[in-house]
């Protein structure tokens, strides 16, 4: 996938353990959860409630277990300011994905050190290429993937729950937190259990999109210096 998208971020692997694991291998707290995306994308990063204390809406849509004694307070403090600004709504507040298991850990990772299946796999990408994820994606999933708002966290327990792929525009907080989500920038969460699958569609249309892409600019530069070449023709300069 790195290569037939030229990613400039590495893949990061996204898995939920239930067990405890050894807390002197976690990170510290960070500003917000989806600040281990790309954290995880360097190295790999064991972290618990603790390390997502002062991410109360991450806490929540990831469900996990050991959340601290303020993170109910926390949550509804966050949601009712965000309600105060009309940014959510009430009803909108039951719609925002939240995992579907209970977990103590989650473990964020380069994906090519991965020695566990992931449950959900972060790629970082622009618009030309997601325009070969969306494609490649539905032919797996068998639908057009969904493009989701705020909050950018929710996009994990989305793609964990549904077992299907997903984009995520982000929100402003991830905006702010993780550096690599630039304004160019989309991030898409990939369905673990479907990464062979993916993998296999994602090289075929990007090749495919490439030789396109080379036929059409070939008729556009044939067409503006007044030519009228038929397709056949077009084809033929791709050699």
């Amino acid at each position: 996938m790195s290569d037939a998208l030229d990613l400039s971020v590495p893949p990061v692997a996204i898995r939920f353990v239930d067990r405890k694991i050894d807390e002197s291998e976690t990170e510290i707290p960070v500003s917000a959860g989806c600040q281990f995306w790309e954290r995880g994308a360097r190295k790999a990063v064991n972290t618990s409630a603790r390390q997502h204390q002062n991410c109360a809406v991450g806490i929540h849509t990831h469900n996990l277990i050991g959340a601290p004694e303020t993170q109910a307070s926390e949550l509804g403090n966050v949601l009712a300011a965000m309600q105060g600004l009309d940014y959510v709504r009430e009803s909108e507040i039951a719609g925002i994905p939240v995992r579907n298991n209970a977990s103590h850990h989650v473990v964020y990772e380069p994906l090519s050190e991965a020695e566990n299946k992931p449950e959900v796999v972060i790629l970082f990408v622009h618009a030309a290429q997601s325009l070969v994820l969306t494609e490649a994606l539905q032919r797996v999933d068998g639908q057009i993937p969904p493009a989701m708002g705020r909050p950018a966290c929710a996009l994990v327990p989305q793609v964990s729950n549904s077992k299907k792929s997903a984009a995520s525009f982000g929100c402003c907080g991830a905006r702010v937190y993780i550096d690599a989500l630039t304004d160019e920038i989309t991030v898409w969460g990939l369905a673990g259990e479907n990464l062979e699958a993916y993998a296999r569609e994602i090289k075929i249309l990007a090749n495919g999109n490439a030789i396109l892409t080379k036929f059409h600019e070939f008729r556009r530069q044939d067409i503006e210096a007044g030519k009228e070449p038929s397709v056949q023709e077009s084809l033929e300069r791709l050699g």
